[in-house]
């Protein structure tokens, strides 16, 4: 009896580990983009179309970037959430594992969130800046790429980690 009840709560602190490694992950890796988004991607991304799809009216940098780590974090637990699926379980920890799935992972939010569901969004609450359907230009859509592999492998990482 005691070493079922070790055990499961070895593997309670094991599942809270993958969840906070996954929020600590998108956050870490959310900055990363996120300085990419400020420095790199042209104005007026960060500080009027990311406060935009809120309801803020821009400039508003610190909005931006505040609603830009929520979404970090919450992308990092959706990111645990699938690699928690037993088919993706082993290889997501393991390092080479977990870099593969963060580049595909990152491949993916970008085709969903910033090609399809963004512009629809900025749209839809009448930002004049919104992109064009679907959002697809170079050289963003890579520049957009790039950030989204510079966010996701820090978290694939960090979920890795927290899987040994």
């Amino acid at each position: 009896m005691a070493a079922e009840t070790q055990t499961s709560t070895a593997t309670e602190s094991d599942g809270q580990n993958k969840w906070l490694a996954g929020a600590a992950g998108g956050f870490a890796g959310s900055i990363l983009f996120g300085l990419i988004l400020q420095f790199v991607v042209p104005a007026p991304m960060l500080e009027m179309a990311i406060p935009a799809m809120y309801g803020i009216e821009g400039p508003a940098l610190a909005a931006g970037w505040a609603i830009h780590q929520f979404h970090g974090v919450v992308l990092g637990l959706a990111y645990v959430s699938l690699a928690e699926f037993t088919p993706l379980r082993e290889t997501a920890g393991t390092i080479g594992g977990a870099i593969g799935l963060g580049v595909g992972y990152s491949v993916v939010t970008t085709l969903l969130l910033a090609v399809l569901v963004m512009p629809i969004w900025l749209s839809v609450v009448g930002f004049p800046g919104a992109p064009p359907f679907p959002n697809i230009a170079i050289p963003g859509t890579i520049i957009s790429t790039i950030g989204h592999i510079v966010y996701a492998v820090p978290l694939a990482l960090a979920y890795a980690m927290a899987s040994e």
